[in-house]
């Protein structure tokens, strides 16, 4: 069977499952219904990267462009557009921003293919966006949107030198956090006080995201794997108490410090 009477048959199994006769949920959705569906298969396709395994990483992409197709149809139904302006729209795109390929334009490394995208970005906008920041999609985690938002802005120079001044500004931000909690401690003041010590620790957020990015590290694949690391140690935790029948809360700090240290050193 060709690939595109594959492509074929799966929007019409959508318009089926959508049409007279198809799935009551289905018929009910919306595209704001399923915004959580879009972004839960998308975090799935990310798993399944990370699991190394083909098998799944072929189920979630197909998962993923349902998704795709799903929305597509809504539009149609809609009179908004079809499945075929959408895939038109991206060749159009993708062939248009990639004239070192397409094109006689010479690009010979990544770096002069990232700013080429950029201008091309640029002027198919019509020059209405003035901010080399740009747009940035809402719902992006803030971890991530503040690493890119410094990626744009260094490239315009607008950076640190050496990482010794990116580290110095992570300690000055730190020292602000400090200085925030003592007022709020001594002052009592609940409101205000704690207005500014969330912003203190929104800057040094920033500034360890920046300090990611000036090591070439992505800050959330960073956390992610932080958090990953504690999961599996707290769990080990849990698992020795639980060995030598003991309930977790009923613990106190110093035995759980005390477990902490040798799950950490094993």
């Amino acid at each position: 069977m060709q690939d595109n009477n594959l492509f074929q048959e799966l929007v019409a199994l959508m318009e089926r499952l959508r049409g007279a006769g198809g799935c009551p949920w289905d018929k009910e959705q919306t595209h704001e219904s399923l915004k959580p569906y879009l972004v839960e298969e998308t975090y799935e396709v990310i798993d399944a990267i990370d699991s190394g395994e083909p098998a799944k990483l072929k189920e979630e992409l197909g998962d993923l462009l349902f998704q795709v197709i799903f929305h597509a149809q809504i539009a149609k139904e809609n009179n908004a557009f079809d499945i075929a302006g959408v895939l038109r729209g991206c060749l159009e795109k993708m062939t248009s921003r990639h004239p070192h390929v397409f094109g006689e334009e010479q690009l010979k490394t990544a770096e002069e293919v990232l700013r080429a995208w950029h201008k091309i970005k640029h002027k198919e906008s019509g020059g209405k966006e003035k901010s080399i920041i740009g747009s940035l999609p809402r719902h992006m985690p803030a971890l991530q949107k503040a690493f890119k938002v410094q990626k744009k802005a260094a490239r315009v120079g607008f950076d640190w030198e050496k990482v010794e001044d990116v580290i110095a500004k992570m300690e000055e931000e730190l020292r602000e956090v400090r200085q925030a909690l003592a007022k709020r401690q001594e002052t009592g003041d609940r409101g205000q006080g704690a207005r500014e010590l969330k912003e203190e620790l929104g800057d040094l957020l920033f500034a360890a995201a920046n300090l990611s990015r000036f090591l070439k590290v992505n800050p959330e694949e960073a956390l992610e794997k932080a958090t990953k690391k504690f999961i599996e140690r707290f769990r080990r935790v849990e698992a020795r108490l639980a060995a030598h029948g003991k309930d977790i809360e009923h613990c106190t700090l110093e035995e759980l410090d005390r477990l902490w240290e040798a799950v950490k050193r094993q």
